[in-house]
């Protein structure tokens, strides 16, 4: 599926057959008879509702009852009421409004339909921002890659008007954590049966990945519980040490009624290949460009057995685990009622009291820790006795990045700052939460593109806006209960998922396919530092990466950074592959 949005304008109708339409387009008029939206999606993405001069349409799994959807329509007096309707609707459509002569939406669900039109250019401070390892922090994170496309922030929709510009509305704000554990846990049941619901309704085939971990073991009981004809998908991990193995196939024998695939490790060479055009400018470079083999393999395999719907648990880590930053949310709100549990995670992680207490008492706004992330950029370590309690990762440059790419990423992070920008929520832990959610939905909807030609969609029901508001409203001490994993998801699921599987304490980890694809590609990829794109325009230095490309690597927390910059290079051949008109920039 992609789309792009015009609003009800003369303008924007001549504009159509040059500049905007694909032959294989299909087209939705606004009540005026003006061209409104255009693109290509499957007959059960779309979903359409009018009202006299009024037309409503949601593109996605979703669910409604059409004549209260109707009546909510005809009724309206702003855009603004639509907003029920959007905080009903199950799975995750984007809803689009035509009404009175007034557009709400998304321009367009990529960018790159947007960029001939407006004659954009890269923008090559945008590109340095990539660099950083984990990831920019917010909001530089939502910066877009084109000079001309803005993306607009979360929570808001775009108000297309009949004149004048478009502009940003706000209707979504998380909800407060005040919601005692049970009561969370069965608001999360019912709203996790939604978003798998509607994407297994109907008759077909729909597979699921089958890791072992708990987000992907839940989803694929629900599914079953939701009357799916489903194939479960397990890859078999590298590491003999990694329980994943053993917990897939105690579930799989309890899935009884569903079809099992296990195949061996794949594709972990492609986590560090050798970076291609691959055809998709998406949203911008995208660092599990790695796992395009993985994907094509998936959607091949399944294809061949069916489905045209796989599931997966992207989300439920950030969701319903734990970061260090809720140590800090529980200091702030329960002083001494959490004082066990602080005590508990420093002596697992061997912190220091001082380090600790340090951690718990830092009272660094928001903007201030944007602007103060400027100062540790190149810093090999954080700064001894210093705990990872704040607002975000501080994120770091590699090493390879050249000065006047560092000095450009600095001055970003301070004039931000200046700005004052606002956090998605005045908890630190939720923000951090929130954040992470943010770079999972655009990790899915970019590389559902390579399951797209298979004819596969790619759903992460965990991402949907009414399971992330159930998770989000469970109190904060609910989260962190000592001796549990996951509460919040276990306590929603017993009674569906069995004990055995629930009462799970850890789950699996996947560094040695990272590390596997490191090493088979090391050669090639310091043979490709010869012929860099990030150098020609100035990003890095060639000869300082592949340098690094002959050091050993320590540990996983050292892979991020290769695998930015890999996924910068991977953009830049596909850009050069490109019109010339969506190139632009040269050397920094």
């Amino acid at each position: 599926m992609d789309f792009l949005i015009l609003p009800d304008r003369e303008e924007a109708a001549r504009l159509l057959p040059d500049h905007l339409a694909r032959s294989d387009d299909e087209m939705i008029r606004h009540p005026s008879g003006r061209p409104w939206l255009l693109g290509r999606w499957e007959p059960h993405e779309l979903t359409v509702v009018t009202a006299g001069a009024r037309r409503l349409v949601m593109l996605g799994p979703t669910r409604i009852d059409h004549p209260t959807v109707e009546r909510v329509l005809g009724r309206a007096r702003t855009l603004h009421g639509l907003d029920a309707v959007a905080r009903s609707l199950p799975g995750n459509p984007y809803l689009i409004a035509s009404m009175d002569g007034q557009v709400r939406a998304q321009a367009a669900d990529r960018p790159d339909r947007l960029v001939g039109p407006t004659g954009s250019t890269v923008d090559e401070d945008s590109l340095a921002l990539r660099l950083l390892s984990p990831q920019p922090p917010w909001p530089l994170s939502q910066r877009g890659l084109w000079s001309s496309v803005s993306v607009p922030p979360v929570g808001h929709w775009t108000l297309l008007g009949p004149t004048g510009p478009a502009r940003t509305v706000h209707w979504w704000s998380p909800p407060a954590p005040e919601v005692p554990l049970p009561e969370a846990a069965g608001t999360l049941r019912a709203a996790l049966h939604d978003a798998v619901g509607v994407r297994t309704a109907g008759p077909g085939t729909v597979s699921a990945d089958l890791s072992g971990g708990m987000d992907s073991t839940t989803l694929c009981f629900v599914a079953a519980a939701e009357g799916a004809d489903l194939l479960t998908y397990h890859v078999e991990p590298l590491d003999r040490a990694n329980e994943d193995a053993r917990w897939a196939r105690l579930a799989a024998e309890r899935l009884t009624d569903a079809r099992h695939l296990t195949v061996p490790s794949q594709g972990a060479s492609s986590w560090f290949d050798l970076p291609v055009s691959d055809g998709h400018l998406g949203e911008g470079p995208l660092p599990w460009h790695g796992g395009r083999t993985h994907l094509e393999g998936l959607a091949h395999t399944v294809a061949e057995h069916g489905s045209r719907t796989h599931l997966t648990g992207l989300g439920g880590d950030e969701l319903f685990g734990i970061m260090p930053s809720i140590l800090w949310s529980l200091a702030h709100r329960h002083p001494l009622r959490s004082l066990p549990v602080l005590r508990r995670y420093q002596l697992l992680n061997r912190w220091g009291l001082f380090a600790m207490a340090r951690g718990l008492t830092d009272r660094t706004g928001f903007a201030q820790a944007v602007g103060g992330a400027a100062d540790t950029l190149t810093c090999s370590r954080p700064p001894a006795g210093r705990l990872a309690l704040g607002w975000s990762i501080d994120p770091r440059m590699p090493p390879w990045a050249t000065p006047d790419t560092v000095d450009t990423v600095r001055r970003l992070l301070r004039e931000t700052a200046e700005t004052a920008p606002v956090p998605l929520d005045p908890d630190r832990f939720r923000h951090r939460v929130l954040e992470s959610l943010v770079l999972e939905g655009s990790t899915v909807r970019q590389l559902g593109r390579y399951t797209e030609p298979y004819g596969v969609t790619w759903e992460a029901p965990f991402l949907d806006d009414r399971v992330v508001e159930a998770a989000l409203s469970v109190r904060v001490e609910d989260r962190a209960v000592p001796g549990r994993f996951k509460p919040l998801l276990t306590a929603a699921m017993r009674g569906l998922v069995p004990d055995a599987l629930l009462d799970r304490p850890d789950k699996g980890e996947f560094s040695a396919e990272m590390f596997r694809g490191l090493n088979d590609n090391k050669r090639r990829l310091r043979e490709l530092c010869a012929d860099l794109r990030a150098a020609d325009r100035g990003l890095v230095d060639a000869g300082a990466l592949r340098e690094a490309l002959t050091r050993p690597v320590p540990d996983a927390r050292h892979l991020g950074p290769f695998q930015n910059t890999l996924a910068c290079e991977s953009w830049l051949r596909t850009l050069a592959s490109a019109p010339a008109a969506h190139s632009g920039g040269g050397s920094r």
